[in-house]
């Protein structure tokens, strides 16, 4: 879960485009050298639920249609290999950070947004459309963020996708040190409680690397997925108490 994906431009090879039907998406195994599976389709609920649960996320690029990707190697963490550093810890029990569950959904995707992310001109794949997407996939129970609040100002947090037993991140941002990864360990210790399997991180960054995640081939990725898809969403809002 980078603050997202500096990798350059892709040159598209002229992927499938995607019908009418957001059910239907090209299996992630067809993609490109860049992980490029797909262009084209749009951000409803329906479809971004759809690609999701095939391990396949959109990543908007200027200058194209919007495109999708399936990245081979692909950076996981399996909850049972979380690993807070010792520094980190005495920062969760020293009690700086209050984390919170979905209490400012809409606040942290906006923050996230205006994080420069390097895509030639500095500027974001978090486009206005892309917000008003994931807001409605929160709305409808799918998507969720995770806050790190000091003296009740947000200081710090992350968004992203959940199905099944998977959590997929989308970003984070910081306003103080230690305030995104307060928000993560608060909710990857959730998760571990709920039952989940994995955090999906999508591409490497030494943030994830520290927690213990690896990278996996697509082909063990989509086995885990299918197992998590197995397992049935926790839909809804959700709160740090109810772990």
């Amino acid at each position: 879960m980078p603050r997202r994906r500096t990798v350059g431009r892709p040159r598209p090879t002229q992927p499938p485009i995607l019908s009418a039907d957001p059910l239907a998406f090209p299996h992630p195994d067809t993609a490109d050298a860049s992980g490029l599976v797909a262009m084209g389709g749009d951000l409803s609920p329906e479809r971004l639920v759809a690609a999701y649960a095939r391990g396949i996320f959109p990543w908007p690029h200027e200058g194209y249609p919007l495109l999708w990707f399936s990245p081979d190697p692909r950076m996981v963490l399996p909850l049972e290999d979380l690993h807070v550093p010792r520094r980190l810890a005495r920062t969760m029990r020293s009690g700086r950070f209050e984390v919170r569950l979905d209490t400012a959904f809409d606040a942290v995707i906006a923050r996230c947004a205006v994080i420069p992310r390097g895509l030639d001109a500095g500027g974001t794949w978090i486009t206005p459309e892309m917000q008003a997407a994931y807001g409605r996939l929160h709305a409808l129970g799918y998507a969720h963020s995770a806050e790190a609040w000091r003296d009740g100002v947000l200081v710090g947090g992350l968004y992203g996708v959940s199905l099944g037993a998977m959590f997929c991140g989308e970003s984070m941002f910081a306003l103080e040190p230690d305030a995104s990864k307060a928000a993560f360990v608060g909710l990857a210790t959730a998760l571990r409680r709920w039952g989940f399997h994995f955090v999906d991180a999508q591409t490497y960054s030494t943030h994830m690397d520290a927690f213990g995640a690896t990278m996996w081939p697509r082909g063990r990725y989509l086995e885990a997925l299918e197992a998590a898809m197995a397992v049935p969403t926790r839909v809804g809002r959700w709160e740090v108490g109810a772990a």
